[in-house]
This record gives structure tokens, C-alpha cells and sequence, in this order.
């Protein structure tokens, strides 16, 4: 994250106290959370939440469950989160929050005694004006639902607002599970009219078959694109003439969540996966997939990002030097976000929106953030990365400046 945004302040001529205030996270929290287990253990867990900033308004991002979480971890995905927001024009600033724990070790009740004792170790810089949480990895609507009443009973009334990614019978959003995997084609889209390609003869390959990427296969499929590639924790499932997405999915919802065993197209490999020769390459699993070692065998002509973080910074020089586009995960993934203002807006409000104006107004966002990013990229000769870390940069330091420091 770091390395983008030195280069992307420097391309702007950010000054040295400009560059500090926005490099530095505005708060940061570190909790213990003794949790009585199952077996009547108390176990200590530790838990994190970082506030990069609140310059464009509350901060807003996810929390996680992952024995993997730390504080570094959790500073680079808060700050990603900031430029996420500003990205889009979403008036939020980022945080992000994590418990090192391993739910899938963990029974529900244990997990449920976590996410409270997390929520009331919080619940100064929690609220719907200050920092509100999302799922993440390992977190889903069940740990929002139980997030925002432990929350509301600290204020003695329901403050749907607080969180977002709620079920929807307590004031979730429509269209919010879908929202990433649609911000991601909608991206794809964009970037294949700029160069051109006619969705009804292009070839794409999705890595992930989770929410983001499954959702982006069958939209994509939808819009024309010939999908030849999807994989999962199993690895990958490739058909030249293309895969059937419907019959994917149903495969997976009836399979524990999983591809294995699929018939419907030959078993490759991850790595075989990112090296096929497609138009759209969407890596929608997880961080550091395409790294300096594998980047030179990537045959695709543009790359929309999915995962957050998916290509490592030491391969950006490979990818921009084959001339291949790649819309970021700071653009192509905010979809999520965006629906999540929306869930916001509406709690506040206290009135629900239709399916269609969501899906309206979020592509119509993501479209807008897209073209920025384009023509700022045009303008300053960069990279379509660097010019939304530009957009991003220049947004919350002119904010910052109107708003004044002391």
C-alpha cells in the first residue's frame, strides 16, 4: 500500500506535512477480549481497529476473523479503505478492525460472545456518525446482526446505522450481496469499452469463486463474456468453449461451497488459471497471487481486481511494461462499499430503496469513478493504479486543506 502511495504523492507534489497527515493513521485501538469457551476456558483473544481517517467523514471498513490478523495488516487495509472511499466520492474516511481467531475452530456461541465483547470494548469509537464496521473475512450479516444489538443496547435504543452488511430484516441493504462482484464487471466493462473489445467476443477468467468472484463470473456471462476459467480452494476449472455459470453455482450451493468434483470443464491450476491466454483476467481470491514471479506468464489483456491486493507491488513494473491494463482493487472492488453507503443512507432515512435504484446508482457510480480514474491516468501518463491513488491523494488532501488542521 505504502509503495503506491509514495509514488502517487510524489506524482502530485504532496508536500512533507500533507504527506505525514495522510501516511499517519488518525487512531488506533488494541483490545484483550477474555471469552469463556465452550468447555468453560477463558481464552484471551486480540483485537484491533484502526482509524486511518475521517477528513471526508465517519471511517468506515470491515472487521475480520483470521489467526493472520495483525496491527500492520489492519493499518494497510484501513488506509486502503480511505483511498477506497475517495475513489468512489463516498463521503467516508477508513478504518478497518480484526480479532485473531480461527472462526471456523470456533462453535457459534463463541463466536458470538467474541463479536460482543469486541463491540463493547468499542463502543467509544463505534457509531453511526464516527466509525461504522462491515463484514469481512470470516464476518458475514449473523456477526453485524449481533454487532449492532450489543451496540444499541449500550444506548437503550436500535441504532440500525451503526454497521452495515446487516441481514435485511434489520435494515440490510438490497443489492448488497452482490455488490462487489457487480462493481468488478461493471469495471470490466468500462475498461473493455475504452479499449474496445466487444464483450460478445471476449474470454475471461475469474480466480475465486467465492461472493466477489462468482458474482462477477455470472454478470459477466450475462453481458456476453465467454468465462473459460473459474476456481475455488480446489483449483481450477477450465472449458475453451466456455463454462456454464449457472450450472457452476448450483454445483457449488449443492456442494458444500466447493467446485470439487465439477464436470463441466478439466482440472488446472491455480497458477495454470492466471497464465491462460484471455482477454479479462479477474483475481477475486486473495492477496499477492501475481507477484514479480509469475507476472512475465500473464497473457491477458487487462486485469480487474477483484481481491484486494491481489497483485504485489514488485509486479506492477512487469504488468505495465507487457501493456496490460489493470483497473485496481481500490476502483474495481468498490462496489461493496458503495452499496454499503447506500445501506447507510437508507438507515438514516429510515426508508428502504428498490432493487433497481441500488443497482442504478451504484453503476452509475462506479462508472463516474471509473472515468476519473481514466482520464487522470491520461493526463499524468500513469498507470490506471496510480492514477486512482492520484485521485484518491488529491481528494482527501484538498478536503483537508479546505477543512484546516491546528
Amino acid at each position: 500500500m505504502m509503495s503506491r502511495f509514495d509514488a502517487a504523492a510524489q506524482l502530485l507534489g504532496v508536500t512533507e506535512e500533507m504527506y505525514y497527515i495522510l501516511k499517519v493513521p488518525a487512531r488506533q485501538v488494541m483490545v484483550g477480549l477474555p471469552i469463556t469457551m465452550d468447555n468453560g476456558s477463558i481464552k484471551v483473544f486480540e483485537g484491533h481497529r484502526v482509524i486511518h481517517s475521517t477528513i471526508l467523514g465517519p471511517s468506515k471498513g470491515g472487521i475480520r476473523l483470521d489467526p493472520a490478523v495483525t496491527l500492520d495488516e489492519v493499518r494497510a487495509l484501513a488506509a486502503w479503505m480511505t483511498w477506497k472511499c475517495a475513489v468512489v466520492d463516498i463521503p467516508y474516511g477508513g478504518a478497518k478492525g480484526g480479532i485473531a481467531c480461527n472462526p471456523r475452530e470456533m462453535s457459534a456461541g463463541e463466536i458470538e460472545r467474541l463479536i460482543r465483547a469486541y463491540t463493547v470494548a468499542m463502543l467509544d469509537v463505534f457509531g453511526p456518525d464516527r466509525d461504522i464496521p462491515a463484514p469481512d473475512m470470516g464476518t458475514g450479516p449473523r456477526e453485524m446482526a449481533w454487532l449492532m444489538d450489543e451496540y444499541s443496547k449500550s444506548r437503550g435504543m436500535t441504532i440500525n446505522g451503526v454497521v452495515t452488511g446487516k441481514p435485511l430484516v434489520l435494515g440490510g441493504s438490497l443489492g448488497r450481496t452482490e455488490a462487489t462482484g457487480r462493481g468488478v464487471t461493471v469495471a470490466a466493462l468500462s475498461a473493455m469499452d475504452k479499449l474496445r473489445m466487444n464483450p460478445y467476443r471476449s474470454s475471461a477468467a475469474v480466480q475465486g469463486f467465492g461472493n466477489v468472484g462468482s458474482f462477477a463470473a455470472e454478470l459477466l456471462h450475462e453481458r456476453g463474456v465467454t468465462v473459460m476459467a473459474v476456481s475455488d480452494v480446489t483449483g481450477g476449472y477450465y472449458n475453451d468453449r466456455g463454462i456454464d455459470i449457472g450450472a457452476a453455482l448450483a454445483y457449488r450451493n449443492a456442494n458444500k461451497g466447493t467446485l470439487e468434483g465439477f464436470n463441466g470443464a478439466e482440472r488446472i491450476t491455480n497458477e495454470e488459471l492466471l497464465a491462460l491466454p484471455v482477454d479479462v483476467l479477474v483475481p477475486a481470491a486473495k492477496e499477492d497471487v501475481i507477484t514479480a514471479e509469475n507476472a512475465d506468464s500473464i497473457q491477458a489483456k487487462m486485469i480487474v481486481e477483484g481481491a484486494n491486493g491481489p497483485t504485489s507491488a514488485s509486479a506492477d513494473d512487469i504488468i505495465n511494461e507487457k501493456g496490460i491494463m489493470v483497473v485496481p482493487d481500490i476502483l474495481a472492488n468498490a462496489g461493496g462499499v458503495t452499496v454499503s453507503y447506500f445501506e447507510w443512507v437508507q438507515n438514516r432515512i429510515g426508508y428502504k430503496w428498490t432493487l433497481d435504484r441500488i443497482n442504478r446508482r451504484a453503476d452509475r457510480n462506479m462508472k463516474d469513478a471509473f472515468d476519473r480514474v481514466f482520464e487522470t491516468s491520461q493526463k499524468y501518463k500513469v498507470s490506471m493504479r496510480l492514477a486512482a491513488y492520484i485521485v484518491a491523494i488529491d481528494k482527501v488532501a484538498s478536503t483537508y486543506k479546505y477543512r484546516g488542521g491546528y
